[in-house]
C-alpha cells in the first residue's frame, strides 16, 4: 500500500463509519420520537449488529495497515489528514481492548435503557430502571479500564467528552462557581421574585409549535437542512453538515420550557450546521467536544435568548401567537419572569443563576458511582439529599428527581460537568465577542447573523480539526472560570437590584 492508496482507503473506511453512525442516529432518532411504544427489541438487535460492523472496522487489519501507512508518511499530509489519522488512532487504541462482544451487548443495553427509562419516568418509579443502571455503571467502570488503565475510571470517562479535563480539575472549576455563587444566590434569594404566573397560563402545543417554528427562523435554521421532532427529552442529532434535527417537548403550562428547548437545541443545530462541509464523513465531523458544544447551546438559549435586547426583538411575535397569554404582558416583565433565579427541581428548566448547582449534584453522584462509593439502589436517597443541601429543594418523586435526565440511560457518564464548563466557555467568548464587535445593536432587531458569524469564525467552522483546546483557546483565550461568575454577578445585580 503506497501513500495514494492509503489516502483512498481512509475515505473509504470513514464513509463506512459515517454509515453505520448515521444508521445508529436514525434508529435512535426514530425510537425516541415516532416508533410505536414496545418495538425496542428490534432497534437493539440492529444497533447491536451496527456497533459490531463498527468495531470490526475500525480494529480490522485494513484501518490497521492504512493508518501504519499514513503514519511512516505524517511529514507529506496536510492537517486534515493529519488530524484524521490522530483521531482515529485514539479510537483505534481504545477500542483494541473492549471486547467486541461487550461493544455489541452495550449498544443493545442503552436501548433496552433508553425504552426502560421512559417507563421509568412516567410512572416515577426508579425501581424499573435500577437493574438497567446497574448493568451501564458496571460496563462504563469496565470501559474505563479499556480506556486507560492508568487513569481513574471516572477520569477516563470524562475524556471522552471534554479532552484533559479530570476530577483535579473539575474540582477547582466547581469550587471556583461555589464561592462566588452561593452568596450571590442568597443574595437573590432576600429580594422580591418577579411575577412568572404568566408563563403558566394555557398555552395550546398547535400555537408552540408554530412559535417553535418562528424561533428557527430567528436563529437560521433553515427547515430545508434541520428539522424538529418531539421527545421526552430533548437533544441534537447530526447526520452531516447539510442535516440536522433538533427535538423539544411541548407543556401547555409552561411557555418558557419548549421556548428555550428550541433555543438550546438550535444552538447544538447552529454549530453543526456552521462546520466546514469538507470535514463530513470524517472522523472530524461534528463539534470538538461536549464542553464546546454545550458552550454553543448555552450562548444561544441564555446569554442571547435571555438578553433583554432579544426579548425586545422578539416579544412583538410573540404576542401575535400568544394575544390572549400575553395580553396583560410587557416585555420588560416577560424578560424578568424567564429571568427569575429561584432554585428548582428540574435541571432543563433551571435558571441560569442556579443551573451549575443542578450539575455539580451529578457529578458528585456520577463520581461515586463509578469510584463504587455509591451503590445503584441508593441513587434517590442521596440524589434527594445533595439537592437539599446543594439547592434546599425537596424532591417529591423519582420522575421530579433521579428519573428526570435521560444521560445515564444512555452510557453518557462524564457528560454533565461538560454543561457547566460550556457555560462558562460561554461567557468568555461574549466578552470576546463584545471587544470585537457591537453585538447587542443588531440583536435588539432580531438579527442574530453577527453574534453567529463570530462564532463560526472562532468555534464552528473547525469541527474537530482542531482540539478542544484550542477551539477554547481560540474563542476565549486563557479559560477563567472567575469570567463566568462575573458575567452572572453583574447579570443578577442588575434584574434584582442589588
Amino acid at each position: 500500500m503506497d501513500l495514494k492508496q492509503a489516502l483512498e482507503s481512509l475515505e473509504t473506511i470513514q464513509r463506512k463509519l459515517y454509515a453505520y453512525n448515521a444508521a445508529s442516529s436514525a434508529l435512535y432518532l426514530d425510537g425516541d420520537t415516532v416508533a410505536p411504544r414496545d418495538t425496542a427489541e428490534g432497534r437493539g438487535i440492529a444497533l447491536g449488529v451496527l456497533a459490531g460492523e463498527q468495531h470490526m472496522l475500525l480494529t480490522g487489519p485494513e484501518l490497521g495497515e492504512t493508518l501504519a501507512e499514513l503514519e511512516a508518511h505524517k511529514n507529506e499530509l496536510d492537517l486534515l489528514h493529519a488530524r484524521q489519522i490522530e483521531e482515529l488512532g485514539r479510537t483505534v487504541g481504545k477500542l483494541k481492548r473492549v471486547p467486541a462482544q461487550e461493544y455489541m451487548a452495550y449498544a443493545q443495553l442503552t436501548n433496552e435503557a433508553g425504552d426502560q427509562w421512559k417507563r421509568a419516568k412516567q410512572a416515577s418509579d426508579f425501581g424499573l430502571f435500577r437493574p438497567y443502571l446497574e448493568k451501564l455503571v458496571d460496563y462504563n467502570r469496565r470501559f474505563a479500564a479499556y480506556y486507560d488503565p492508568a487513569k481513574a475510571p471516572y477520569d477516563a470517562l470524562l475524556d471522552e467528552y471534554e479532552r484533559g479535563v479530570d476530577t483535579a480539575y473539575l474540582d477547582d472549576f466547581f469550587s471556583v462557581l461555589r464561592q462566588r455563587l452561593v452568596p450571590l444566590i442568597k443574595a437573590v434569594g432576600e429580594r422580591p421574585q418577579p411575577d412568572d404566573s404568566f408563563l403558566h397560563r394555557h398555552y395550546p402545543v398547535e400555537q408552540q409549535k408554530k412559535f417553535s417554528d418562528y424561533l428557527m427562523q430567528v436563529l437560521d435554521l433553515d427547515r430545508a437542512h434541520c428539522g424538529i421532532g418531539e421527545t421526552e427529552h430533548p437533544f441534537t442529532l447530526n447526520f452531516n453538515s447539510a442535516d440536522v434535527r433538533i427535538t423539544t417537548h411541548y407543556y401547555e403550562d409552561d411557555l418558557a420550557s419548549s421556548m428555550y428547548s428550541v433555543i438550546h437545541e438550535g444552538g447544538h443545530a447552529r454549530y453543526e450546521l456552521d462546520v466546514d462541509p469538507k470535514l463530513d464523513y470524517t472522523v472530524l465531523a461534528g463539534g470538538v467536544s461536549m464542553g464546546v458544544h454545550e458552550s454553543q447551546s448555552r450562548f444561544y438559549e441564555n446569554i442571547i435568548g435571555r438578553s433583554r435586547p432579544f426579548i425586545g426583538a422578539i416579544f412583538p411575535q410573540m404576542r401575535e401567537f400568544f394575544p390572549e397569554q400575553l395580553a396583560d404582558v410587557t416585555e420588560e416583565a416577560f424578560w424578568r419572569a424567564v429571568n427569575r433565579a429561584q432554585p428548582s427541581l428540574i435541571r432543563t428548566e433551571a435558571d441560569e443563576l442556579t443551573y451549575c448547582l443542578h450539575v455539580m449534584v451529578r457529578y458528585e453522584l456520577e463520581k461515586a458511582l463509578i469510584g463504587g462509593e455509591l451503590a445503584v439502589k441508593d441513587v434517590p436517597g442521596e440524589w434527594n439529599r445533595l439537592y437539599k443541601e446543594y439547592l434546599g429543594v425537596d424532591v417529591p418523586d423519582d420522575a421530579h428527581g433521579c428519573l428526570q435526565d435521560s444521560h445515564w440511560s444512555g452510557g453518557s457518564f462524564g457528560y454533565f460537568p461538560s454543561y457547566a464548563l460550556g457555560s462558562a466557555y460561554g461567557a468568555q467568548m461574549l466578552r470576546n465577542m463584545e471587544r470585537d464587535m457591537d453585538v447587542w445593536g443588531p440583536v435588539a432587531k432580531g438579527d442574530l447573523s453577527g453574534v453567529t458569524a463570530w462564532l463560526t469564525e472562532k468555534v464552528h467552522r473547525f469541527g474537530g480539526l482542531l482540539t478542544p483546546a484550542q477551539v477554547v483557546a481560540n474563542a476565549c483565550g486563557d479559560f477563567d472560570p472567575a469570567c463566568y461568575t462575573d458575567y452572572l454577578t453583574k447579570k443578577y445585580t442588575q434584574l434584582y437590584g442589588l
